[in-house]
């Protein structure tokens, strides 16, 4: 049964001091606010990492020659490491591997080459791949076909390319069997692609030229090249410990020291993935631990003004307890008020950051690829226990005036000017 008198009594204590009720609930409003929107932005900025890297498979591995560091077999170090055609069947036959994909590109990592069509000219990435490639790094096709098994075969002069370069090359034509030119050869185009990506990497990929491997070995004279070889590990398999057997089998085939660590770079997906999973895990900690100690700043004004209150209400507490009020009922009151104060103001606070995460949401959708930023959230879960959080945030905050109250003499309290 609500009692009418209760909330009365309440409501008239903190009425008759306006301002510095209202300066308090202020600050209760904003800790609970700038808590609940510190933590629904933390997955907004894990899922700016996540555009960027969508389309990207969490457990592959990369690997490429370099040069080494330790005499072996006779041989002497800085001797310079290339991948051939002949590594490519004992990776792929290595237990734990699910997709090999070797790749070749013009100019190296993250270079360019001039690609032509008719009067139009722009610089993008040319690469050699083969069609597992599309389970590395996936590709979103928005007309025609990847590279297939039968190109790879035959060697044929074909060419998927991504968005930018139908845009800048195709303009508005339709760019299936139309035909671009690299260093001089002809190449039809048979398919156009997209990127799940955002930023940097999804740039990246929709600017560049995918031929099969074996066609661009032999129409820019990379003999039996391999610039690296990408693979996936097969489900259950540990990418680390596929990574670990690769570099074992490749060292044993180029006859590099099992000890040089130089010789064969390396990147492992997974690896890194874990390590920005950790790293966004710790961020959640701290939004978390700055939300919390701004409640807690706010709950300490609630403190403090209670404090003031039971001072300047000690006549009233005096004879209340000379009436028969128990220590008890003093502290009851006290903290009842507190808890008022702190849930009311902290529960409008909690519902506006609510209220902001939830529009920031759907403008973000609406803005799709044009802000790098994830969706923010809360859960209804994680609402449940803030509210929880206010009404014990509250009660802590009235329970040292509460027991300063509650040991007030009626006596002493009578004599207090």
């Amino acid at each position: 049964m609500i009692d009418a008198d209760f909330f009365h009594e309440i409501g008239q204590s903190l009425g008759r001091h306006k301002l510095r009720t209202g300066l308090t609930a202020l600050g209760v409003f904003l800790g609970i606010l700038i808590f609940i929107l510190m933590v629904g932005f933390g997955p907004a900025v894990e899922g700016a990492m996540t555009k960027r890297m969508a389309g990207f498979a969490t457990n592959a591995v990369f690997m490429w020659g370099q040069r080494t560091s330790m005499p072996h077999a006779g041989m002497q170090p800085n001797r310079a490491i290339a991948f051939k055609n002949d590594d490519i069947a004992p990776l792929a036959r290595l237990d734990g591997v699910e997709h090999l994909a070797p790749r070749n590109q013009l100019g190296g990592f993250r270079a360019g080459a001039v690609v032509k069509r008719g009067g139009k000219t722009g610089s993008f990435q040319v690469s050699g791949d083969y069609p597992a490639f599309q389970y590395i790094q996936t590709p979103v096709m928005r007309a025609g076909r990847y590279v297939n098994e039968a190109d790879i075969a035959e060697r044929r002069k074909v060419a998927v390319i991504g968005d930018e370069v139908a845009k800048q090359l195709f303009e508005r034509q339709d760019p299936i069997g139309g035909a671009i030119e690299v260093n001089g050869i002809h190449f039809e185009v048979v398919g156009v692609f997209g990127s799940k990506a955002q930023g940097q990497q999804g740039d990246q990929q929709v600017r560049s030229v995918i031929l099969p491997f074996t066609t661009f070995q032999q129409a820019f004279h990379f003999g039996d090249r391999v610039s690296w070889m990408a693979m996936t590990a097969k489900p259950g398999t540990s990418a680390e410990d596929l990574e670990k057997r690769a570099r074992a089998l490749l060292a044993e085939r180029h006859r590099i020291h099992p000890d040089d660590e130089i010789a064969i770079g390396g990147w492992n997906a997974a690896k890194q993935f874990a390590k920005t999973e950790k790293v966004f895990s710790a961020l959640d900690v701290v939004l978390g631990l700055c939300g919390f100690f701004s409640l807690l700043a706010g709950a300490i004004g609630v403190s403090n003004i209670m404090l003031i209150t039971v001072r300047e209400r000690t006549k009233e507490i005096g004879v209340r307890k000379a009436l028969g009020a128990t220590p008890r009922s003093v502290v009851a009151m006290v903290v009842s008020e507190a808890v008022f104060l702190t849930t009311v103001a902290g529960y409008i606070g909690l519902v506006t950051g609510v209220a902001v995460i939830e529009v920031v949401a759907i403008l973000f959708e609406k803005a799709g690829d044009k802000i790098p930023l994830g969706p923010p959230f809360v859960s209804v879960e994680f609402a449940g226990a803030a509210t929880l959080i206010l009404i014990v945030v509250g009660a802590l905050a009235g329970l040292i005036p509460a027991l300063r109250a509650a040991a007030i003499q009626p006596i002493e309290a009578l004599r207090d000017e």
